[in-house]
């Protein structure tokens, strides 16, 4: 079926194709006699504001679907054009899920993930957790037991040379409950983690955590370094339709992503479908990569192509070049 959905799909990959094909002409060798004074000037015009990394989420069907091993993301990453890698803890079940997160399979996810990182000289940039419990529930108890939960993955983080990692705040519906057990739980993870090193950061995931105000009102009373927030340019669906994946209650996208820039610690550039020009059909790049901009962000922006008109090797292709063109149109 993901064959055939491609093929049909072909002229959306060609799109993606020659985008890859373009940039990859602006970096061949310096032609003969060439100085070196205005190489280093093209090059220098080349490159983004920022550094590249990728998300693993988005390889998950590849992962999940045709089987393929998650310790060669590395590997991907770095034939794909990336310099840092940003783990999902859920992507590796038979290895940690299966094993309870025991510390001897946490131990080896650790060392297999560095071993592969430094093969292929990438960077180990954040680790993305997930369903390691609510830390914005409102009974104290389960609220402490996820803390507690993602401690041994401040240690991985640190152990891999992370600089973060990225948690959910699920729980309460109520703004206010939210928002209480929201500060509560980031404050006592991110005391811990900053013994280590590391800082925690939210991503607008859904639920409340995709009210830009609201959630800044949060990051805003932790008021902790170490803590900040992930914006990513397309999770702020509030709220769902019943039993469906529309969404009934949408957040201004480009409003939440000005509200969370001045927290940000790393940026999530999501896609899903492109048009004929290699542009994001939903997301203005150029119009969020000026907000991040704007807020003297310089760090790594990841990819994180969540597509299915393209298969998923052309659809961080595509959404990598989309990020390189739409930053050339700010210089």
């Amino acid at each position: 079926m993901k064959r055939r959905r491609f093929i049909q799909n072909s002229s959306k990959a060609g799109v993606a194709l020659s985008i890859m094909g373009v940039y990859a002409c602006k970096e061949t060798k310096k032609k003969e006699g060439e100085s070196a004074e205005s190489s280093e000037t093209e090059m220098e015009a080349a490159d983004p504001f920022f550094k590249l990394s990728l998300a693993q989420w988005s390889i998950h069907k590849m992962i999940r679907e045709d089987g393929v091993d998650p310790y060669t993301f590395a590997e991907k990453a770095k034939n794909w054009g990336f310099t840092g890698l940003e783990y999902v803890s859920q992507l590796y079940p038979a290895d940690l899920e299966n094993d309870d997160y025991s510390p001897e399979a946490m131990a080896a996810f650790v060392e297999k993930s560095n071993a592969e990182a430094e093969k292929h000289g990438m960077q180990n940039v954040l680790i993305m957790i997930d369903r390691q419990g609510n830390l914005a529930v409102s009974d104290e108890n389960e609220r402490n037991e996820t803390v507690e939960k993602h401690k041994k993955w401040v240690d991985a983080a640190q152990a891999m040379g992370c600089h973060a990692i990225r948690v959910n705040l699920n729980g309460s519906d109520n703004p206010e409950e939210w928002k209480k057990n929201s500060i509560d739980g980031l404050t006592k993870l991110s005391t811990y983690a900053k013994t280590k090193g590391i800082n925690v950061l939210v991503e607008n995931h859904g639920g409340l955590s995709s009210n830009g105000a609201l959630h800044a009102e949060v990051m805003k009373a932790v008021n902790m370094d170490n803590c900040g927030t992930l914006p990513d340019f397309g999770n702020f669906c509030i709220k769902r339709k019943e039993g469906t994946w529309d969404c009934e209650d949408m957040y201004d996208i480009y409003k939440g992503v000005e509200e969370l820039m001045p927290y940000a610690k790393a940026v999530s550039a999501k896609s899903h479908d492109f048009d004929a020009e290699g542009n994001e059909t939903e997301i203005d790049y150029v119009k969020m990569l000026e907000i991040v901009k704007d807020h003297g962000y310089t760090g790594y922006v990841g990819v994180e192509y969540e597509g299915s008109a393209l298969d998923e090797e052309a659809g961080i292709i595509a959404t990598k070049e989309l990020l390189i063109e739409a930053a050339k149109k700010l210089d």
